[in-house]
């Protein structure tokens, strides 16, 4: 029974704050305001480099199906479709030929590895 007086008094209390709300914002507008000057136009459209695009090499090894993604001649990432169950993704994790699989929403798990010292 309280939350249907609470539901009612709300109901019936949201007009009110509403017009107070409208009444505040008309407010008389000052003598020495002036107008903001125009816009400027956007910005020009960036021609697209073609060498930005990743360069895709599908190759067929039995019934699996490997897709090749090279960005600057260099091997980044592997699309895997088996021939039975779902494709999953290889990522490069490291410049040392570090590899992580990758099949889901979340992204991989990455390990820092920096070098402290070299002999």
């Amino acid at each position: 029974m309280r939350i249907q007086h609470l539901f009612l008094l709300l109901v019936l209390a949201s007009p009110i704050t509403y017009m107070s709300a409208q009444a505040a914002d008309k407010k008389p507008v000052p003598a020495d305001v002036e107008p903001l000057p125009e816009a400027l136009p956007p910005p020009g459209v960036i021609e697209a480099n073609p060498n930005d695009e990743p360069e895709i090499t599908i190759v067929k090894k039995g019934e699996t199906t490997v897709e090749e993604y090279r960005m600057h001649g260099e091997l980044y990432m592997q699309k895997i479709t088996p021939s039975t169950g779902k494709p999953y993704y290889l990522m490069k994790q490291d410049q040392e030929g570090g590899w992580s699989k990758f099949d889901g929403p979340a992204a991989p798990l990455v390990i820092p590895k920096w070098v402290i010292f070299r002999f």
